[in-house]
């Protein structure tokens, strides 16, 4: 993908998550204005992730320094030490996704172990007319999987957990 579509998908998937997450209560004035708190709340660190990786542009080698998995454990980590930036890691993520799934060349996930590049047959060109509607059609798969996510699992972990606080005493 290019910078357009990475902005582009972190901004959708910011306003996306900000509606999943509030949207199983229900709406009244203070959902809809803690659903803008969450958006803004999520906005800036995810667009900053999304962005984050194409720096190896500068230096390095493209689509392998700052696109592999130990990348992606450092920004993840980041805010147990220092207690900022904990949403940076989404956008790090779907910045890696959208290169997967949605260019035909991939990334080096695993690199500096190996410089194969993983990616899947789906994608198009970065500079392809349909580099856009891409992006908005897998943003749109993360949403969905995100919401079930929110709506289905979570309340179950949320019962096993207060099951297990009755059970435990």
């Amino acid at each position: 993908m290019n910078k357009e579509g990475h902005v582009l998908n972190a901004a959708l998937l910011s306003v996306g998550l900000g509606i999943v997450l509030v949207w199983p209560t229900a709406v009244t004035a203070a959902t809809a204005l803690e659903t803008l708190e969450t958006i803004a709340r999520l906005s800036v660190p995810i667009v900053l992730g999304a962005l984050f990786p194409d720096v190896d542009t500068a230096f390095g080698k493209h689509r392998k320094t700052l696109h592999n998995v130990f990348v992606l454990g450092v920004v993840a980590a980041y805010p147990l030490f220092f207690d900022n930036l904990q949403f940076v890691w989404i956008g790090v993520a779907t910045h890696y996704l959208l290169d997967v799934v949605g260019s035909r060349r991939g990334i080096a996930f695993f690199y500096p172990l190996t410089s194969q590049e993983w990616g899947l047959p789906s994608g198009v060109t970065t500079s392809s007319k349909y580099a856009n509607p891409v992006t908005v059609v897998v943003t749109a798969v993360e949403l969905a999987v995100l919401g079930a996510v929110n709506v289905y699992v979570m309340p179950l972990a949320s019962i096993a957990g207060a099951m297990s606080a009755l059970l435990l005493g």
